[in-house]
């Protein structure tokens, strides 16, 4: 004979009143006979008779058994609400409770890092200014320095998680192909930026930064196919013609522009067009990832690191053509690393001189 329980709670929760459970519980089996075969022909073969029942318990609001055997006081909690039943030993009314303070808690958090970013982003937009100001003639030993910082800074972070166990060692035998192609294209926008940035005004570089987003949505579009909605691709118009307008227009940031001449708008332009191709393709690697790895993700800081490396690699390597950019002779570029690193440091006071 077999039978099925199912726990059954009417009634609203009083809290903080102890109730003595019930000594006898309401049980009521129905038995569950199967169907009569059709048309009252008789299977061939032997046949076995069964008896199924089905059982179920009356609880009460407060007081309620567990596990059907015995009864549990409910102390000073308060039972379960209208309308809920138990799975196992976990109510479904507090999984539904859970679930939401975890759905607050996440909400909470995303905020908290969207605002973290912005202030970080900022910051790093100010802080890039304010070294190109004292660093106008050094500005590949600045992308350079740069470069050697967040090599060091992501290759301790992904030692430290590797220890830790987050970065698996099928994460570091990923191909590194993907990882070349996106240190080159680092370095190319880190120096092209920072070749513009030592020209341009504090005032436009943010104003050119905001063709970011079209290159972003426009290499998305082309290699990831995503599709955009029209209110997206009207405020990615409207960033585009702003940003025209502003440059085309006789105000003090259209005016600088002018000023610096159409090529170091280019080229700061340029600049975040590779840095648009290098989100896109890092989000190429962690699709990817997903691949080999078997539905698993490759950890940030695995991409990053492999990136920066390669990016100082490539800045190291085509520092000799990028100098010619800024019009330094191959000839006198170990002069020009050693007076940018004497004007970093401020050696002989060049930062207070102005002299190199």
């Amino acid at each position: 004979m077999t039978s099925c329980y199912r726990r059954l709670t009417a009634g609203l929760a009083v809290p903080n009143i102890p109730v003595q459970p019930p000594k006898l519980k309401t049980t009521v089996e129905i038995p569950f006979f199967p169907p009569p075969p059709y048309n009252n022909q008789r299977p061939g073969g032997i046949v076995l008779g069964s008896r199924k029942y089905w059982r179920v318990e009356a609880v009460g609001p407060v007081g309620r058994s567990e596990g059907g055997d015995g009864a549990k006081k409910a102390g000073g909690g308060a039972g379960p609400g209208p309308c809920s039943y138990s799975v196992g030993d976990q109510r479904v009314g507090d999984r539904t409770l859970e679930v939401g303070r975890r759905e607050r808690e996440r909400a909470v958090e995303v905020a908290v890092a969207a605002v973290v970013t912005v202030v970080l982003g900022v910051g790093n937009r100010v802080l890039y200014k304010l070294a190109l100001v004292p660093l106008k003639h050094y500005p590949f030993f600045l992308a350079q320095l740069a470069t050697l910082g967040y090599v060091l800074v992501y290759f301790s972070i992904m030692y430290l998680r590797y220890h830790a166990g987050i970065v698996t060692d099928e994460m570091l035998s990923m191909p590194k192909a993907p990882f070349l192609a996106a240190g080159l294209l680092e370095a190319l926008a880190a120096a092209t930026g920072m070749a513009a940035g030592a020209i341009l005004s504090g005032a436009s570089i943010p104003i050119l930064s905001q063709t970011f987003l079209v290159w972003q949505i426009l290499l998305s579009m082309i290699f990831l196919g995503r599709r955009y909605r029209v209110n997206q691709l009207l405020g990615c118009f409207l960033v585009a013609v702003g940003v025209i307008i502003t440059v085309a227009s006789g105000s003090s940031t259209g005016h600088s522009l002018k000023e610096a001449g159409i090529f170091w708008s280019l080229l700061m332009i340029v600049s975040f067009l590779l840095q648009a191709a290098d989100t896109v393709l890092k989000e190429v690697i962690f699709l990817d990832a997903e691949q080999q790895l078997k539905g698993g993700s490759v950890d940030l800081f695995v991409v990053n690191s492999y990136g920066s490396a390669y990016q100082a690699l490539f800045i190291c390597l085509l520092l000799p053509f990028l100098s010619k950019l800024w019009g330094i002779p191959f000839s006198q570029l170990l002069n020009y690393l050693k007076d940018g690193a004497a004007c970093f440091l401020n050696i002989d006071g060049t930062l207070s001189s102005g002299k190199a």
